[in-house]
């Protein structure tokens, strides 16, 4: 049976602000506390996993055991069909920077110049998934997953958002996720889909 979250105190294990942002956004309808691991001075433990549910659960439980609080994870990225399915669980690695740091902008762009370098032929479809896992200090934890199909297009459009935003246009919409209003994509993403399951089976 799927535990439930009674309320109180949770740990958001991400150093990322806009995915910190994100995630305060959709839990902010439920009696929990959001409280950011950066905040509690949580280290980022490595992500050695090569799928996203083995991340999600490496940072997670870190946190839960780091904090003696319930921690909810996420890991999520972009598939890219022509890239066989790159970046993937490394779409955040595609913008580290060599000093540190991380550059999506330049991720982006790395992204299409090998699209470019495929000759594959539009729409150039592609998804982003999320995996999101809550863990208990006692080493439990549940998993709950989302994707949203859409298409890279090129040049990259809108400031809102982050990470691969400007380039990920979803299917059925003209605007780019950096394009969109955060409310309303915060009611599709990949992440509101992982979510509506997180909440049906650890909130409702």
């Amino acid at each position: 049976m799927t535990r439930r979250l009674g309320g109180g105190r949770l740990v958001v294990a991400t150093h990322n602000r806009g995915k910190l942002a994100e995630i305060r956004a959709l839990l902010a309808p439920f009696p929990v506390e959001v409280v950011a691991a950066a905040d509690l001075g949580l280290p980022e433990p490595a992500e050695t996993e090569e799928t996203f549910v083995g991340n999600a659960r490496i940072k997670a439980h870190a946190a839960a055991g780091a904090s003696g609080l319930p921690a909810l994870a996420d890991d999520s990225g972009i598939e890219v069909d022509a890239l066989g399915g790159a970046p993937g669980v490394h779409t955040a690695d595609w913008a580290e920077l060599p000093g540190g740091g991380r550059d999506f902008v330049q991720a982006m762009r790395r992204t299409w110049d090998e699209l470019e370098r495929t000759g594959a032929a539009a729409p150039r479809t592609a998804r982003f998934r999320c995996t999101l896992v809550l863990a208990w200090p006692d080493g439990h934890d549940e998993v709950f997953e989302g994707a949203v199909e859409g298409q890279c297009v090129w040049p990259m459009r809108g400031e809102r958002g982050h990470g691969y935003d400007p380039m990920f246009q979803p299917d059925g919409r003209a605007l780019t996720f950096g394009e969109m209003d955060p409310a309303e994509k915060n009611r599709m993403s990949h992440r509101a889909v992982a979510f509506g399951r997180l909440v049906a089976g650890c909130f409702a």
